[in-house]
């Protein structure tokens, strides 16, 4: 605060990131052109984006595999866009996700093959040794994240930087982010031939929503490529995203919170429990009419998934609170759960018992699950283990998300034995999880200047939580249930300063009831600021996440 001249609060975030005080200009203006690594340091980078580019020029027939989540279909949506601008088409495949699963198989692969001369798989491939094989006659290119096995597919090239062979350094990148420095490269080799390919900033948009719907570490690259990302989506130039935006109800630029918990559902609902390729042709469209469609459809099934949702956590929970919240491994199976809400509910789960959580659902013998893991455990890794040892059908992932298919046979060896791969990671010693807050804050302080300053040292998610504060020793005012579960309270120092304030879920649990039914008592409030805007005013909120009693 001394070296800079910034407000305490921003300075104790920047600090809590790791900032230092010299290095505080730079960290506040992320620019590509500072952070953008050669895109060559990533093996077989070269002949990927030749080989795309040679397609290009000779007018061959390209076909694009993506995966049916939000980093598959703006993975998709990127490479369609660069190739619209160069006047070419591409066959879009997203598998469906009940009948086909994650990733390329061999029957897909095969048809692909017999009318296309060249298959890019994005957001999936670098494990599918015999679907690409299967592609005999088309040349495949990998342009994936996910963590790669000892060996790598027959393919012509495979950009990955999670490849066993790579560094590591940027292994927290999603695959729009290799696919996005794929066409880096690939517009290096355009202007070596003199002329100019096409305008790669305006993707960024794309690029952002993958970062952040992803759970990438906002770190490093990312940072920037989501921080020039919002720039562009503000803009309101792609259809797909002003119609998401739209049917979202936000009248206010996006910022990573919006890309995280309301575009980012609502493009995942197709490929969820829908048409899996709605995702990808909602961000990949030009006419605003096809978008407003997709948009609208998009939203009516990310209802849907909430109510099947709903359903299936209630039962997972009831299931994972029998066996104990203290074991290494959190996991539930079902008859009929959805496989589009397994994930969602995983992470329901890893939010309640701070443990890595698996959560599986069965149609007949077959079951198909999703994992997520916290901090410190590779997921992934385990549950490549698991498969390598036999107790899986398939199974891969990345350090914190992971899917897997067994049957029902498998069921109770593989849980066993993946809780014991996971206590050698120290799964079994984490306590409940931690709320962190950079500092204390009083009401007077909180001014919509302050929140817009902490904006700055955004964007938060993944690695970068947003900033948290607590507000010691208030006094609650009113306080009202709001829908079935959120509570919204207003309070103060009692020097006049006050902060409306909302909590969702608050009737999940025991703060609802403690703070709607405060008696008088004075409690320390912890949460995350932001701004309110309503009828042409815009003042500061709390999105209450937790309180305690003051004076214990």
């Amino acid at each position: 605060m001394q070296q800079t001249g910034l407000p305490p609060a921003l300075c104790q975030t920047l600090s809590r990131l790791g900032v230092v005080a010299d290095e505080v200009p730079t960290y506040l203006e992320p620019t590509l052109r500072a952070l953008l690594p050669d895109p060559r340091t990533l093996r077989d980078m070269e002949h990927a984006a030749g080989r795309i580019l040679q397609a290009v020029r000779n007018r061959e027939r390209i076909a694009i595999f993506a995966d049916y989540d939000v980093d598959g279909g703006a993975s998709a949506a990127l490479l369609i866009d660069w190739l619209r601008q160069l006047d070419r088409k591409a066959t879009l495949y997203v598998p469906d996700r009940i009948d086909e699963g994650y990733g390329p198989n061999e029957a897909a692969m095969e048809a692909l093959a017999r009318d296309h001369d060249l298959i890019v798989c994005v957001d999936c491939g670098t494990l599918s040794h015999g679907p690409i094989a299967a592609a005999r006659g088309a040349d495949v290119v990998v342009l994936d994240h996910h963590l790669g096995g000892e060996t790598l597919p027959e393919a012509f090239a495979v950009v990955n930087p999670n490849r066993q062979d790579e560094d590591g350094a940027l292994a927290h990148l999603c695959a729009a982010g290799v696919v996005f420095l794929t066409l880096v490269e690939a517009g290096r080799q355009i202007r070596e031939t003199g002329a100019q390919g096409p305008d790669l900033m305006s993707m960024l948009d794309l690029v952002a929503l993958a970062t952040v719907a992803d759970v990438a570490p906002l770190k490093g690259v990312n940072r920037a490529l989501v921080r020039q990302g919002l720039k562009v989506m503000a803009q309101r130039a792609r259809p797909g995203l002003v119609a998401l935006c739209d049917v979202g109800r936000l009248d206010t630029a996006p910022k990573s919170y919006h890309l995280g918990f309301v575009l980012g559902p609502r493009v995942n609902a197709g490929g969820r429990i829908g048409k899996a390729d709605l995702g990808a042709r909602l961000l990949a469209t030009t006419d605003p009419h096809e978008a407003k469609s997709i948009a609208e459809r998009l939203d009516g099934l990310n209802t849907e998934r909430r109510e099947i949702e709903e359903a299936v956590r209630a039962q997972a929970l009831e299931q994972a609170e029998e066996r104990g919240f203290d074991a290494p491994l959190v996991w539930a199976a079902g008859e009929d759960w959805h496989p589009g809400v397994v994930g969602i509910v995983a992470s329901r789960l890893k939010e309640r018992t701070n443990r890595p959580s698996i959560v599986i659902g069965f149609d007949g013998n077959a079951g198909k699950g999703s994992g997520r893991s916290v901090s410190g455990i590779d997921l992934g890794a385990a549950i490549q283990k698991l498969a390598a040892e036999g107790h899986l059908e398939k199974g891969g992932g990345h350090k914190m998300a992971a899917g897997l298919s067994l049957s029902r046979g498998q069921l109770e060896p593989a849980m066993m034995r993946l809780s014991e791969i996971l206590a050698k990671q120290g799964a079994d010693q984490l306590g409940a999880s931690d709320l962190r807050l950079d500092g204390p804050l009083m009401p007077g302080a909180a001014t919509p200047e302050l929140v817009e300053q902490l904006e700055e040292a955004g964007p938060f998610g993944a690695g970068a939580a947003a900033p948290r504060f607590v507000f010691p020793d208030m006094q609650i005012g009113f306080a009202k249930r709001v829908g079935s579960s959120h509570l919204k309270i207003s309070f103060g120092d009692g020097l006049g300063a006050r902060i409306d304030a909302i909590s969702f879920g608050a009737y999940d649990g025991p703060l609802g009831p403690a703070l709607e039914q405060h008696g008088g008592a004075r409690f320390h409030l912890a949460g995350r600021l932001e701004i309110n805007e309503w009828g042409g005013k815009r003042s500061v909120q709390l999105r209450l996440e937790d309180a305690a009693r003051a004076g214990r």
